[in-house]
């Protein structure tokens, strides 16, 4: 995430000391969470959110140092296109990889890969020198990349993968841009409790990504959203346990978010480590169905934040909703919400007393592209 300059840290310092000092002397504990979301906790959180618009260049600088080799002259929308095709054609690709490959090492203009239909059994990568790729398949339901490698496998130095390196489809560069494509993981839907077995369909490592009418199916943590600010629209998403995770600042609009557990699952993971951190989860207009019993999040971070508004929820989430990753201070730290949320699994009454039904106030920061900056780097098709 790059360095802090030393205000900042002063800053973080102070907060951090305030905030501990504040929950010894009797700040409302977790269980006085409330639907007014009124406590100590969301009142410094609230402070220092006000501190950042006032001085208005620090706003998401944690993202914005991890700009790479991109400039900041307006790109073009094609200087190059590449084609793949699972038929022998002249100047196509048989191989997704290959296609990216033959893109320049350091590259400042936008590439259109069109992946023709077909299944594209292969592992790719795109390393973060190559930024300004754009992916487009021929319909989701049309062109599919797949791979099968799980995290407890061993990779060429002998030695187990681990989940980060188990992706099917890897992006390291930043303005990366998919459409109409299916990335998946076909390892099996693992045992409840089987270690080893996160098996990453894809992983998003980049900052300003978008992701439009795209697949993404697995099972246990299907959808790795590393870091970095992105944007997901129709698309629809597929997993068992934690398969939306990662430490990215993401809005997901108009998405259907599908569980396949016979036990119980999670949809999310958020990995927010810090109180200063700028990142979350916000789900928008969303559908969420399936099997098994689903948490709506679990808080893999120690301030997690993820928020759903307008979401249709199944019968199949838990009533509580939320789980703590088996660390109840968690729970004094955390922001998990919901607002205007619809369906027979989305009833508030009996959630985790520590989560949060939002005001329109508190909801208003997650709704909009605004979350995200994406009116500032978005392309408008």
């Amino acid at each position: 995430m790059g360095v802090a300059s030393p205000p900042r840290v002063t800053l973080a310092a102070i907060l951090t000391s305030l905030l501990v000092l504040a929950l010894l002397l009797g700040v409302e504990s977790s269980s006085s969470f409330g639907p007014n979301g009124s406590n100590g906790l969301v009142s410094i959180e609230k402070d220092y959110a006000k501190w950042l618009r006032q001085v208005g260049s620090f706003r998401h600088s944690l993202t914005k140092n991890r700009e790479s080799c991109t400039n900041k002259k307006k790109v073009p929308e094609a200087c190059l296109i590449v084609r793949v095709s699972k038929r022998k054609q002249s100047g196509a690709f048989q191989s997704v990889q290959k296609a990216i490959s033959s893109v320049p090492t350091i590259n400042n203009c936008r590439v259109v890969i069109f992946v023709g239909p077909g299944t594209y059994r292969e592992k790719v990568e795109i390393p973060a020198t190559m930024a300004y790729v754009t992916l487009k398949g021929s319909g989701a339901d049309r062109t599919i990349i797949e791979w099968d490698d799980t995290a407890d496998r061993k990779g060429p130095n002998g030695r187990p993968l681990g989940t980060y390196a188990s992706a099917t489809f890897a992006v390291n560069s930043p303005h990366f841009i998919a459409k109409n494509i299916t990335f998946k993981n076909n390892a099996p839907l693992p045992p409840s409790g089987a270690l080893g077995k996160q098996a990453v369909a894809f992983r998003i490592s980049a900052d300003k990504a978008a992701f439009k009418s795209c697949r993404f199916i697995g099972a246990q943590d299907t959808l790795y959203d590393h870091t970095g600010r992105h944007y997901f629209e129709n698309c629809y998403i597929e997993g068992s346990v934690d398969f939306v995770f990662g430490d990215g600042l993401s809005l997901y609009r108009n998405c259907h978010l599908h569980a396949v557990t016979n036990s119980y699952g999670a949809l999310t993971a958020q990995k927010r480590e810090s109180l200063l951190d700028e990142t979350g989860f916000s789900f928008v207009e969303c559908r969420v169905t399936g099997s098994g019993a689903l948490y709506l999040g679990r808080a893999w971070g120690t301030f997690s934040r993820v928020v759903f508004a307008y979401t249709y929820m199944d019968k199949i989430i838990t009533p509580r909703g939320w789980y703590d990753w088996g660390d109840k201070n968690r729970e004094m730290t955390v922001f998990f919400g919901q607002y205007k949320c619809l369906g027979p699994g989305a009833a508030y009454e009996a959630r985790v007393p520590w989560s949060r039904e939002l005001t329109s106030e508190e909801a208003e920061p997650f709704i909009s592209l605004d979350f995200i900056d994406g009116n500032e780097w978005l392309p408008k098709s």
